[in-house]
């Protein structure tokens, strides 16, 4: 035992000796000094407010690299959720004070108009984006504002139809589309909504009276969506339809030489009168843990770089008409768009749902 206690003292003798060789040969160490404390001070200071969290409707395709750029120029992290609308509305709803999300992302102004209604939103209460948003773009009580717009208008073949055939929303009812026109289903808000607006700018008599004769006209039941429609006109059922503009873009791209164009209804002078627009817009949550900075984001989206890659990544207009638009979009042309105020796509649109069903659009 005494030999191994005299062991082990040698042992950590030699260790002791070998740290302090190893001390005594190494650089000296300075303290810490107190302008080092003050950059490290500094450097916290400059780091990233907390990250802002986006629920959205929009496909993530299509709004991470617009959240990257923006993360890449205010070094603010964006996380984001995505899903249908109905399903983000009703999440904010049942989180209430506990959710995580700062901003709503959706498409649609009468989804846009639902989430006030459901009062998930707080308001906006910015000059940046009273300067650069038209107000009929926005809502009529600052919860949401427009971040880029699709416009609804006529498709038709380019093989059957000359567009001096062509004149207005109401004109497709003519005798002459009889089975030819081609539509989406009344089930669809994009629809709705514009069914909505024809109300504001007709009266309801009037718009029922038109929706009738487009029922009327259609040469195959309503289709799932807007490349349906394009698909049914290429394929011959059909000569005519009504479609957002992006779907025609997307098509554009993958077909050579599309034999399909668009046309741009309404463009009369009439005070109403021009193509029915809609949006994607962003609201504030009423119960954002972070509204500062969701506020910088919502103010940053309407700036001119966002608004390019906003709207552009979707084959979109920017909200702000003074914003470049993509190539693609700006080789259809130039438009007037129904002033009226989009918040009405909202307030009309049950009454829109009605009608529909009345004049049997399925």
């Amino acid at each position: 035992m005494a030999v191994l206690l005299r062991l082990l003292s040698v042992r950590l003798l030699v260790a002791s000796a070998l740290i302090s060789l190893i001390i005594a040969c190494s650089p000296s160490s300075e303290p810490v000094s107190d302008l080092a404390l003050n950059d490290s001070a500094e450097i916290n200071d400059a780091e990233p407010s907390e990250a802002i969290v986006v629920y959205s409707s929009r496909n993530e395709h299509l709004i991470q690299p617009v959240f990257a750029l923006f993360t890449e120029q205010t070094g603010i992290e964006v996380k984001y959720t995505t899903d249908k609308a109905g399903v983000l509305i009703e999440r904010i709803k049942a989180e209430g004070k506990n959710t995580p999300a700062d901003v709503l992302i959706t498409v649609d102004a009468g989804t846009l108009g639902y989430a006030a209604q459901q009062g998930i939103f707080q308001t906006l209460d910015s000059a940046i984006v009273a300067e650069r948003v038209p107000a009929y773009l926005r809502d009529d009580s600052d919860y949401w504002t427009g971040l880029s717009l699709r416009a609804r208008t006529i498709v038709y073949s380019t093989e059957r139809v000359k567009p001096e055939q062509l004149s207005s929303y109401q004109n497709l009812g003519a005798d002459q589309w009889q089975g030819r026109v081609c539509l989406r289903t009344s089930k669809k808000v994009y629809n709705q909504s514009l069914v909505a607006m024809l109300i504001a700018e007709q009266g309801e008599t009037k718009a029922e009276s038109i929706v009738s004769s487009w029922v009327a006209n259609l040469a195959i039941p309503p289709t799932s969506n807007d490349t349906k429609v394009m698909d049914a006109i290429l394929v011959g059922q059909c000569d005519v339809g009504i479609i957002n503009t992006y779907y025609f873009g997307r098509l554009q791209t993958k077909i050579a030489d599309l034999p399909l164009a668009l046309f741009w209804p309404n463009q009369t002078a009439e005070a109403n009168s021009g193509v029915h627009v809609n949006v994607a817009g962003v609201g504030i949550l009423k119960h954002s843990k972070n509204a500062a900075q969701a506020k910088r984001l919502v103010e940053w989206l309407v700036s001119d770089s966002a608004q390019a890659l906003f709207a552009g990544v979707n084959k979109e207009y920017p909200i702000n008409d003074s914003v470049e638009v993509n190539p693609q979009v700006a080789s259809w042309g130039h438009f007037k768009q129904n002033p009226l105020p989009l918040s009405q796509a909202y307030v009309l649109q049950p009454a829109a749902v009605k009608l529909m069903d009345r004049a049997g659009y399925k």
